[in-house]
């Protein structure tokens, strides 16, 4: 039986006394990965290479749940919707009506593939940002990271189901007002959509998935955490770029 030896990544990978589960990918069932995520996610990293189900874990469950929680986004894309048309003045009522149907029919179809998109995307930049810190990881193992990394926008779902159910829908009155983050306390009226971009991607799950990504990178790309952590924060820094662009 095998060990992994990420050198300079995970101390606790590349010692003796490494554990059977975290030492065989034999040793535990594709399905422990969902669970051993949240708690041994080096473990995870180190046995896997493939990424179609998890990938296809996150697509379906955090999409069903983004379908299940359309009483609270439906607020939400009303009030993002009505500071976007306030900025066009030369649209009639009918148009922005139709507008409205349309937009929220294609925020519920294009979950499901903007979903793989992003997580494509994700991926590549880990892998593309890993290689100027020397990372040894291929684009597959940078897509499997990237999977099992946004395991938690699962958990997010979940929470947002629960606000839906116990707070008033008049408070989401932004995407970021739903967040577990400094953006659930910025003003989306008054707040510089630029600063709300940035702040917003400071919230609970966000870094989440960014700890995730690091370790990741550090196990599959073997490199130290330390520069793994750079790493992470530009891919960060990278995903806060199309708000921006949509923010100016």
């Amino acid at each position: 039986m095998t060990e992994p030896t990420s050198q300079g990544a995970d101390a606790d990978l590349s010692t003796s006394t490494a554990s059977p589960t975290a030492a065989s990918p034999a040793s535990a069932s594709v399905w422990e990965d969902f669970i051993d995520i949240f708690y041994a996610p080096s473990a995870v990293f180190a046995r896997r290479r493939g990424f179609i189900l998890p990938m296809l874990v996150v697509v379906i469950g955090a999409g069903a749940l983004y379908l299940l929680n359309s009483a609270v986004w439906a607020p939400v894309m009303d009030a993002e919707m009505a500071r976007a048309f306030a900025k066009r003045p030369e649209l009639t009522p009918e148009q922005i009506e139709a507008a409205r149907k349309i937009g929220s029919t294609m925020n519920k179809i294009g979950v499901v593939f903007f979903l793989p998109f992003v997580l494509f995307l994700t991926g590549l930049a880990l892998w593309v940002v890993g290689k100027f810190f020397d990372a040894k990881e291929t684009l597959g193992q940078a897509l499997m990271v990237a999977s099992y990394a946004n395991i938690p926008r699962i958990v997010e779902g979940v929470v947002t189901s629960i606000q839906g159910l116990l707070l008033d829908p008049s408070h989401f009155t932004g995407r970021w007002r739903v967040s577990i983050g400094v953006g659930r306390f910025l003003d989306p009226d008054t707040t510089s959509p630029a600063l709300l971009a940035l702040l917003g991607r400071v919230d609970v799950f966000t870094i989440w998935v960014t700890v995730l990504l690091v370790i990741g990178l550090s196990v599959t790309g073997k490199i130290p955490r330390s520069r793994a952590a750079i790493a992470g924060v530009i891919v960060w820094f990278l995903g806060a770029v199309p708000l921006l662009l949509q923010a100016r």
